[in-house]
């Protein structure tokens, strides 16, 4: 069988005798080669946000699933679309093998365990309006493979993100985003690129969706959670421009009404 990109030596070899700024440098030659690789996924990236939309329209959720690192990722992301878009927290939901204990440390044979997703997703009585989609930078994650393929049993849209050519994880997935970033700086930490196109393709998901489903006017988040003083000073900015009223003002109207959209429409 042909070594999997993800598992191919390193174009670098004797990184521990390089100079701190050779590492960095190479490091960062390999990271600028994630976004083209990344450009090139859009097609089905595109595909995939189509098919989401009308389900989450109609009260469907997005749902992660991944293990290690590609678990993390699907949290990370999951739980940034409350604050920055104003949904509740059940609308996109990150789930890891092995549990919320396994984002800070890893769960022995966890993302080994085929009926451990499919098991962790009816918890929250999954149904045909969400979508599952499937992260591992190896494609071959059993964890990932047996939550995709119960969902497909049961007419669930799914989709894959991988970083290998000809997956298991594409094969399963009804759309499959393959992001093949080439072998590692240090040869199979896939923390490292095919991590940072994880990264990038989940934020393009979340966030596409979110504006078309009407989270963002104009290029501004008015829906976005006023957890702290630097985002009600955004806020305040944003209505301040919005309604040309001084600041003071446009900070009133946000703490009066609670979010960006609500002061501006109350305002108008």
């Amino acid at each position: 069988m042909p070594k999997k990109s993800t598992e191919k030596d390193s174009l670098y070899d004797n990184l521990e005798q390089m100079s701190s700024l050779d590492l960095l440098t190479n490091i960062n030659r390999e990271d600028r080669k994630v976004a083209e690789v990344v450009a090139n996924c859009i097609p089905s990236i595109g595909k995939l946000v189509d098919e989401i939309h009308p389900r989450m329209s109609q009260g469907g959720r997005l749902f992660y699933i991944g293990a290690g690192t590609s678990g993390r990722l699907g949290v990370v992301d999951a739980s940034e679309c409350p604050p920055t878009f104003g949904v509740a927290d059940d609308r996109v939901i990150g789930l890891i093998a092995g549990g919320d204990s396994a984002i800070r440390k890893a769960v022995e044979m966890a993302e080994d365990n085929l009926d451990g997703a499919w098991e962790d997703l009816n918890k929250y009585q999954i149904n045909e309006l969400d979508t599952v989609i499937g992260i591992a930078a190896s494609g071959r994650t059993p964890y990932v493979l047996g939550g995709l393929t119960k969902c497909n049993e049961n007419n669930i849209l799914t989709a894959g993100i991988s970083c290998n050519e000809n997956s298991p994880l594409a094969a399963v997935a009804q759309i499959a985003i393959e992001a093949v970033v080439g072998p590692e700086f240090v040869t199979g930490s896939t923390r490292m690129k095919a991590g940072t196109a994880q990264k990038l393709i989940l934020n393009m998901i979340s966030t596409a969706v979110m504006v078309k489903l009407g989270h963002v006017i104009g290029n501004k988040m008015v829906d976005m959670q006023l957890s702290n003083l630097k985002l009600i000073d955004r806020g305040s900015l944003m209505i301040q421009e919005k309604l040309n009223i001084s600041y003071e003002e446009a900070k009133a109207l946000l703490l009066k009404h609670g979010s960006v959209r609500k002061a501006i429409q109350a305002h108008e």
